[in-house]
């Protein structure tokens, strides 16, 4: 889903170049974009992790992997908690359950609400690695709520003054999600496209577009668009970076 908001608009531009086309995007984990690729039930599979990450070595094998954009994630929480920057400790302590309250680290008294998403995101799966420094045990599924998606998470999130939880920046860049949550500093820093691109935020990974086999085709014709410098205006909109920007490290 962390995709999503990208192919909506680049569905849209792109039957305004080339109509007459059919082009449909559905949203869920990044798991489910890579089964559902690897059975053929769809042309393309989103995801936000690499393919090795969910699936057994010889099914992705099958997939190719089209790289068109990196893609930032930041840590949320709603406006009320009074919270705009968290070290990554304490990050780890909320998800694992340790700290409690938002008094306990300069915020207000309020209980807080972790919004955890399944194990089959991709988004986690990031969260994971670059904030949980790959302890999967330290985010405890048996507090708080789970959302399926970014969208739900974000829902979710405006009903509760505690809530918590990470989504793609380009989530947070309407009005709606600005002024109900704050998207905080991880010690210090901000989740910005500029501090990605320097290298100094590291919650971001890869927007993955995966075929099974070659792209050719109107999957081939759509994939170039999504990342081509005629679909710039969206890549940008929505706080993504083009995969051409990206130097990793």
């Amino acid at each position: 889903s962390a995709l999503l908001p990208l192919m909506e608009q680049s569905i849209e531009k792109f039957n305004e170049i080339k109509p007459g086309n059919t082009i449909n995007a559905q949203a869920g984990g990044s798991g489910t974009g890579l089964t559902q690729v690897l059975e053929g039930s769809v042309n393309i599979g989103n995801s936000d992790v690499y393919a090795e990450d969910k699936l057994t070595k010889e099914q992705a094998s099958q997939l190719v992997d089209h790289k068109v954009v990196a893609q930032g994630f930041g840590v949320v929480v709603n406006k009320n908690s009074g919270i705009e920057n968290l070290t990554k400790k304490q990050i780890q302590d909320i998800f694992s359950g340790k700290i409690k309250n938002w008094k306990e680290v300069g915020g207000k008294d309020l209980e807080i609400l972790v919004v955890h998403r399944p194990t089959s995101s991709g988004t986690r799966a990031t969260f994971t690695k670059k904030i949980l420094d790959g302890n999967k045990k330290l985010e405890n599924d048996s507090i708080g709520a789970t959302q399926d998606s970014n969208g739900a998470v974000l829902n979710a999130m405006k009903q509760n003054n505690g809530a918590i939880s990470y989504v793609a920046l380009s989530y947070m860049n309407n009005e709606e999600a600005k002024n109900a949550l704050n998207l905080i500093k991880i010690d210090g820093k901000e989740a910005t496209a500029e501090n990605i691109k320097s290298g100094n935020y590291d919650f971001w990974s890869w927007g993955h577009m995966y075929t099974k086999g070659e792209a050719n085709g109107l999957t081939k014709e759509f994939i170039d668009f999504v990342g081509s410098s005629e679909n710039s205006e969206s890549i940008n909109n929505l706080g993504l970076i083009p995969g051409s920007e990206i130097k990793e490290k």
